[in-house]
């Protein structure tokens, strides 16, 4: 969150993308931060998945991802 944070502090937009069981403290941090940073969050787990499943769920975030890069700003 820091180093999405400082790029769009930067101008270069960005967004930060995580498994969704951190949803709570992506917010928690976010509000720290003081910044609104874009954040897509993925299903949980990542860890130890296969290269298909990755692909699928990259597959399934493609378009919030490009919605969060593209939209108004937050």
């Amino acid at each position: 969150m820091h180093d999405i944070s400082d790029l769009e502090r930067r101008g270069i937009p960005g967004v930060f993308v995580a498994s969704d069981t951190f949803v709570d403290a992506a917010e928690t941090q976010a509000r720290a931060l003081g910044h609104g940073t874009a954040r897509v969050f993925v299903e949980h787990p990542i860890q130890d998945r296969t290269d298909d499943e990755m692909t699928a769920i990259a597959d399934r975030a493609v378009d919030a991802l490009l919605g969060a890069l593209t939209g108004p700003a937050q």
